[in-house]
């Protein structure tokens, strides 16, 4: 399988797959939680950026994984927003997979940035021990993202941020 741009008619069961994988995260660590842990708006905000690429691996007509990259040409400055693998998928190397078909797409990049909250130790090891990347930063309401809203808290939303400098 390979990644391939996601289709405008995948859009919905893209979204709620990426909703499902972090809903999955989020529970394995604090238990079951009414409320969605990702916003449909947090993953429009992404989608609507001017740079945004959305890939999806499928089997058959079935969205297995997907990953939403932002892109700098100019600087070749590059972010992941999300990357997720269908919980019956997980712990098969298929993150893994997607990544390094991503950096073979974007092969001028020199750093990748990406973020992932604080709790979420499968991710952390998964950035750090399997990807390359680094913690290069704790965001915290005394140390919040530059266009954090300042009217809203972040308590619960503390996360780190990593990067990986390509050779």
């Amino acid at each position: 399988m390979e990644l391939i741009e996601l289709q405008d008619e995948d859009l919905s069961k893209f979204k709620m797959l990426l909703q499902e994988s972090f809903q999955y995260g989020y529970e394995n660590v604090y238990g079951k939680c009414e409320e969605l842990i990702l916003p449909e708006k947090d993953i429009d905000e992404c989608l609507k950026k001017e740079n945004s690429n959305v890939y999806v691996m499928k089997n058959d007509d079935s969205i297995l994984r997907g990953v939403i990259v932002e892109t700098n040409e100019k600087t070749q400055h590059n972010h992941l927003d999300f990357l997720f693998v269908r919980t019956s998928g997980q712990n098969k190397g298929i993150g893994q997979k997607i990544w390094e078909e991503i950096e073979t797409l974007y092969p001028n990049t020199k750093i990748w940035e990406t973020c992932t909250l604080y709790f979420d130790k499968r991710n952390i090891h998964f950035y750090v021990n399997k990807l390359g990347f680094h913690i290069v930063e704790f965001l915290n309401e005394k140390n919040p993202e530059p266009d954090w809203d300042k009217d809203r808290p972040m308590s619960g939303e503390e996360m780190f941020r990593f990067e990986k400098v390509m050779k």
